[in-house]
């Protein structure tokens, strides 16, 4: 995918690629590791209330955690996953914000 840009003023330049804009926001991972403690249940409870994930989703994230042994449950901004982090393991579950390549 190209990036085009344009100029609206010498001094202001603006993407003409809104999915770049996107991705550029979307440059961090919140991952949660798999572990023997907690159960199903509560991991995707956790991921409900936390990361707002509908029943299945948080299902089908807790699934991949469990046979991956990590998953990256939301994609975003720093400042967005590092709240839901803290607040993952404050639960008891190992989670961490990793930049995306």
């Amino acid at each position: 995918m190209s990036n085009f840009y344009f100029a609206t003023n010498p001094q202001t330049w603006e993407s003409a690629d809104s999915e770049t804009d996107t991705a550029i926001a979307d440059t961090y991972s919140l991952v949660v590791w798999n572990d023997e403690v907690n159960t199903f249940e509560w991991v995707i409870e956790t991921l409900m209330e936390v990361c707002g994930h509908s029943l299945e989703q948080a299902e089908q994230c807790a699934l991949f955690v469990h046979h991956k042994g990590k998953y990256a449950v939301k994609k975003g901004d720093y400042d967005t996953l590092k709240p839901m982090c803290n607040s993952i393991t404050d639960r008891g579950i190992g989670a961490t914000v990793e930049q995306n390549n």
